[in-house]
């Protein structure tokens, strides 16, 4: 068995599809529109989806936002250096909601940034 992506409701497919890739790094792997049930998937990730783990954004197109709930923590993501990471995410106008640094009771370098969405995605410092 293997995890093969994790799915998120986004309000507005080319803003996403633009943070994921643009700002996070990640390629466009593919898209697809479902016209007779008025939604598109896109998939979003670091590597082929046939080896990789990937992000399956589904936009329904008849809904502009969601409700996050309190139930969903956050994605997240391998870095270099969690400082750098933040660092890059700013300089292309992205939200970094924790700064890097050591988490709490423990020494691990994390940091917090925010898709367009609401979303949060965690940088662990390799």
């Amino acid at each position: 068995m293997r995890l093969l992506h994790t799915m998120i409701r986004v309000g507005n497919l080319d803003r996403s599809i633009a943070f994921y890739t643009d700002v996070l790094g990640m390629k466009l792997l593919r898209r697809d529109d479902y016209p007779d049930g008025r939604f598109t998937l896109a998939f979003v990730g670091y590597g082929d989806e046939t080896d990789h783990t990937v992000i399956e954004l589904t936009h329904n197109w008849d809904t502009e936002s969601y409700d996050l709930g309190n139930g969903f923590g956050h994605l997240a993501v391998q870095v270099p250096d969690a400082y750098a990471a933040c660092d890059a995410v700013r300089a292309k106008g992205g939200k970094v909601t924790r700064e890097a640094g050591p988490m709490k009771h423990g020494k691990t370098v994390i940091a917090f940034v925010e898709d367009p969405d609401g979303y949060k995605i965690e940088f662990i410092q390799r």
